[in-house]
């Protein structure tokens, strides 16, 4: 059956605010819970609600890190909020849905939190996004685009996304399975990912400068429908690091990956 873009822009919310947390209290990039369906005239298309979140970070840190988060969302037709995305729709219709948002982006690396040379290492923040997304309807799914830039200044770097969505309803749950590439250009990558010859200059590690790289990545996110004003999220994202991201000193998994888990309140 043709999954149309108005039940697809769940499984947007969900994998973006997994990825990405809100810029006053970041612990990831992002990729939770779902949209409100405006349609129904008793309710302000609005969700409230906390997220229980896991991150288990690619970097060479001693914890993984483990936050609770507000999270809300809203959507009115012509301006949204989805977890940590902003946007506004450009284009809303049956098959095609056109967006242009802001959300924060990119990694977070505290030395605070490393051991070793890496201690010594400059701190990594999270990066302010602008960008712009296409999404379209299939018989077989849908299928978006997404492009973004930092605006902040800090890695003035270049995010790009090719992902398939799906949409299942077993009982009373809402499945959306999702995967695709991410491509992110060199500045991207030697600000998350590189040591600088400063850096190497004062510890023991090798100056690194990577690349542009493509990573694949996953995910399996599921509402479950308690009441007419309750709704449970369960969430599992993986990231799969590029080579140009993994053989960097600052790094000792090949995969990162977060859990999330919430409660959300309709209005």
């Amino acid at each position: 059956m043709k999954i149309s873009t108005s039940k697809l822009m769940n499984t947007a919310a969900i994998t973006l605010a997994l990825g990405v947390l809100t810029l006053a209290s970041t612990s990831a990039q992002a990729e939770s819970a779902p949209t409100v369906s405006t349609s129904d005239n008793d309710k302000l298309g609005l969700q409230l609600g906390v997220n229980l979140r896991w991150n288990n970070s690619a970097y060479d840190l001693d914890d993984n890190e483990v936050s609770v988060l507000p999270s809300m969302f809203y959507d009115d037709g012509k301006y949204y909020a989805r977890g940590s995305q902003l946007g506004t729709y450009l284009v809303n219709d049956r098959d095609n849905e056109v967006l242009a948002f802001v959300q924060p982006g990119g990694e977070n690396f505290d030395p605070d939190d490393a051991k070793g040379d890496l201690a010594q290492l400059d701190e990594r923040k999270w990066s302010g996004l602008i960008g712009a997304s296409y999404m379209r309807a299939t018989p077989i799914g849908g299928f978006r685009a997404q492009l973004s830039t930092d605006i902040t200044g800090r890695s003035e770097g270049t995010v790009a996304r090719l992902t398939y969505l799906a949409r299942l309803n077993p009982g009373k749950w809402t499945i959306y399975p999702s995967a695709g590439l991410e491509w992110v250009n060199s500045n991207y990558n030697e600000y998350y990912y590189g040591i600088s010859q400063k850096e190497a200059n004062k510890t023991n590690l090798d100056a690194y400068k990577p690349g542009s790289s493509i990573s694949p990545y996953l995910s399996v996110n599921g509402i479950y429908d308690i009441n007419k004003d309750w709704d449970l999220f369960l969430g599992q994202s993986v990231k799969f690091l590029a080579d140009e991201q993994h053989d960097s000193p600052m790094v000792d998994e090949k995969v990162s990956y977060t859990t999330t888990l919430g409660l959300m309140y309709q209005f």
